[in-house]
């Protein structure tokens, strides 16, 4: 019972939070009404196939982009969290194009919500630069949207633990010599780069944390493959 009414209350938190930005992003407009378009979000979010990019993620993200938004002059707030929610509302994690297809959906709906076309192409291209999560220096919108997102890998030992367990989980279909492989590869490109974020703020308070659990994982890892 308690974790249905989390969940309800989650759901109606992030309802709301949406309507509120829609409103926001199309310069106060009131119509069409913003919360058929936030619980069609929701529901892709609240999809079964999905252990780590849930409503839950959702959450996080947004409240980092909130956390970091101060420190981030330039950036397009607005479109940067419109970004935080479409950037995985299309998701199959045996699939590639997931950024791709989210993106396609931002760029039909937010027009039909009210959005203005040079927002809605912000929102897009910012939703397709966290497939390398790498945006140009100057960027203010792709850092804080990247950061916001990658902002996971600097939580506690026991949420990092919870977080590469959900995307095990995500990915149980994937033998486990094949998970650990693929899963190396990827901490390993993210501790090669000069900085996993962009923002100084986040640079001062999350790179290290992060690298540490970062490195820790890759560790745990290699040890598994070799046992």
């Amino acid at each position: 019972m308690a974790t249905t009414e989390a969940h309800h209350e989650l759901h109606d938190s992030l309802l709301s939070r949406w309507a509120a930005l829609l409103v926001s992003a199309r310069d106060g407009a009131q119509d069409p009404d913003p919360y058929p378009y936030g619980e069609n979000l929701l529901a892709r979010w609240s999809e079964p196939q999905r252990e780590y990019h849930t409503t839950e993620h959702l959450l996080h993200v947004l409240n980092r982009v909130d956390e970091l938004a101060p420190h981030s002059p330039g950036a397009d707030v607005d479109a940067v969290l419109l970004a935080a929610w479409f950037h995985d509302a299309v998701y199959r994690p045996d699939r590639s194009e997931n950024e791709e297809r989210s993106a396609r959906l931002a760029e039909l709906a937010l027009p039909e919500a009210g959005v203005s076309e040079a927002r809605t192409a912000e929102t897009a291209r910012l939703v397709r630069l966290t497939v390398t999560h790498d945006p140009e220096p100057g960027d203010a919108g792709g850092e804080l949207l990247c950061d916001a997102d990658l902002a996971v890998l600097a939580g506690s030992p026991e949420e990092y633990a919870r977080y590469a367990a959900a995307v095990r989980q995500e990915y149980a279909f994937v033998p486990d010599d094949a998970f650990r492989a693929g899963r190396a590869d990827v901490l390993r490109q993210l501790l090669g780069l000069p900085q996993l974020f962009r923002t100084p703020y986040a640079q001062e308070h999350w790179e290290r944390v992060a690298r540490r659990n970062v490195g820790t994982e890759l560790e745990l890892l290699t040890a598994a493959t070799d046992e």
